[in-house]
Order: structure tokens, then sequence, then C-alpha cells
């Protein structure tokens, strides 16, 4: 599989992060890819304005979407990117998405909401209730997460038995001390204790660290993106993961039962 990470700083306004995601497609085919990963909530951001993830949330009918809809007819590509979509009751829901040819062939509303180093995603976004599909994308099974995710193995861990041979996360990672280090430790973690390659695709900007990585079944980075906006590639390679789980089986090596959600 090969896969491109489009990583990019998102505006306030939903017709130019529009624009930037139907370029990034447009050049993620251009260049072979069967995915494009863009970053988490790529529909409206502000650094100035918190609550703009709920105010400019639209439903997946809605035109940001539409325009997206339009520019993945007639082509192969799968891109992945999440977007937040009213929920009543004065929140919305993260959803990642994933399109192929004019329409959503699977959807994943976040699991773990960002309550930490002094946010609050959950004052405007309300918690998913569901286990993350898999998507068949080029004979390799891709599993969903985003952002925050990546903190908890409970939620990668049941992805890989489920049969995941690559894990996409789209994220918005917050500048911070010691941020950039969690970011790659934890990506190559989550990639390394599955042997499953990880994609990891962060917003760039003001606010955010952009440092989008690639990490294969063994922990090696084989791409990286520094802070700026760009669109990297990278190719997957199922005999990695054979090989991978080869000389490390630690999936076949555990003692420990697939996690199970907890339900509220």
């Amino acid at each position: 599989m090969k896969v491109a990470l489009g990583q990019f700083a998102v505006s306030r306004e939903w017709q130019e992060n529009a624009a930037i995601c139907t370029d990034l497609m447009t050049k993620a085919e251009a260049g072979g890819a069967d995915l494009l990963v863009l970053p988490e909530g790529v529909l409206a951001r502000d650094i100035a304005d918190p609550d703009l993830v709920l105010k400019a949330a639209q439903p997946l009918d809605g035109p940001f979407l539409s325009e997206i809809y339009a520019a993945s007819r007639g082509n192969t590509l799968t891109t992945m990117m999440t977007v937040h979509v009213p929920a009543g009751e004065g929140k919305a829901l993260n959803v990642l998405i994933a399109i192929r040819n004019g329409e959503i062939i699977a959807r994943y509303d976040k699991l773990h909401l960002y309550d930490a180093f002094a946010m609050q995603e959950s004052r405007n976004v309300s918690a998913g209730l569901t286990v993350p599909p898999l998507v068949d994308v080029a004979g390799m099974k891709v599993g969903l997460m985003t952002c925050y995710d990546v903190r908890f193995p409970e939620l990668a861990r049941r992805l890989v038995l489920d049969g995941a041979d690559v894990l996409v996360l789209p994220a918005a990672w917050v500048k911070g001390p010691l941020k950039e280090m969690h970011w790659e430790v934890l990506v190559t973690a989550r990639a390394l204790e599955n042997t499953c390659y990880l994609v990891a695709v962060g917003e760039c900007g003001p606010r955010n660290i952009g440092n989008s990585l690639v990490v294969d079944p063994l922990g090696v980075s084989i791409v990286k993106a520094a802070e700026a906006p760009t669109l990297v590639f990278a190719v997957l390679d199922t005999a990695r993961i054979a090989h991978a789980r080869s000389v490390l089986p630690v999936l076949e090596n555990r003692r420990f039962d697939r996690p199970e959600l907890i339900q509220p």
C-alpha cells in the first residue's frame, strides 16, 4: 500500500480547508497513493476560539463534505480525516470518516476525548460509543484511531486483534513541554507493541506540532514531516509485517484477552 500524509494548518473558514483537502487529494492520487490521511478536525479551527469546532460543525451531507465527495468520485483513492458533526444538546461528534469514490465507506466517533493538559474537549464534543471498524485498502486492513486515542494502548491492541495491519491516527497534537516527545514515543510504542504500521498525521500551525510520521512494525520511522504544511508518501509492505510478527511474536505470546469497550 502506498500512503500519503497530508499535513496542513486548519483555518477558521471551511471553504479554505475544503480547497486544501481537495488539492491534497488530487496530488495524492497523482502520486499513486492508495490512502490519503489528513489531520483531525479539518472543517474549522481557531486558536483564539476553542468553541469554533461546535459552532462550525456540519452534517455529513453538508457543504464541506459535499466538496470532498465530489473530489473523490471516479478514482480508487481512500481519504481519511476527522470532522465535527452536530450531535444535538449543544454538542458535536468528532467523526473520523473514510471516503472512497464519492461516499463514506466507514466512520468512527472518537472514543477518548482530550480532557488533559488544561484542555477540555468534552465541553463541546460527545464521546463515541463503539469500537472502530476496519477498512480494506489495497489488500491491507486499516484500523481507525483519533489523536488522544494513542495514549490508550487497549484500543490499538483491540484493532490489531480484530485484524488490523495498519493503524491510522489523524491528530491535532497541541504544542507544549515534552509534547513532541510524547507524540513520537506513543506512536512508536503502539506500532512496535502490536507489530503493525502506524500512520500518524498531525495538524501544523501556531497551536499544533505537525510532525506527521509513519512507524513500521518494528518501531522504525520510515517517513517524517517537520512543522510546516507538506505532503509525504510511504510504502507499507505486508512482508514487513510478517517478518516482524515472526521475529517478535508478541501477539502470540500475550497472556491477556482482547480488550472490550466499557459501556456507559
